[in-house]
């Protein structure tokens, strides 16, 4: 499943990327919603990837800003992506990815974290699903 959001969009301190396109529709086991277990072995193993443009506001803090992968609310500190811009409005392409186990049963939400201290605009975000196993 391929999720998209092209438009400039303001994402708060530790809120989520909104993704308001699917590109690719997912199947009976990625959905955009909540679903009900995947599998029946023992877990699904997913490839998760993003992509996407970062930049400070105007009126924000130059400094460091950063997006992560998080599963079920939890940023995945090995998918944190950092830029430093120098100026305001500053645009930086960040991407990152990383294996995903669903154990039997369950479901788990991935998002795209802001793990700044600030608001960041985030544009043309690309959340990219695969089922591996």
């Amino acid at each position: 499943a391929e999720y998209t959001a092209v438009a400039l969009q303001t994402v708060a301190a530790g809120a989520d990327v909104a993704f308001t396109e699917t590109a690719v529709n997912g199947s009976n086991c990625i959905n955009h919603r909540e679903d009900k277990g995947i599998t029946n072995q023992c877990r699904a193993r997913f490839l998760v990837s993003y992509s996407g443009n970062i930049q400070i506001p105007t009126g924000g803090t130059v400094g460091e800003i950063s997006l992560a992968l998080a599963v079920d609310g939890e940023p995945l500190q090995s998918t944190r992506m950092i830029v430093t811009p120098a100026a305001v409005e500053n645009l930086f392409n960040v991407s990152a990815q990383a294996y995903i186990d669903v154990p039997r049963g369950c479901c788990s939400t991935v998002a795209v974290q802001n793990t700044s201290t600030q608001a960041i605009e985030v544009q043309n975000s690309n959340l990219i699903a695969v089922r591996e196993a």
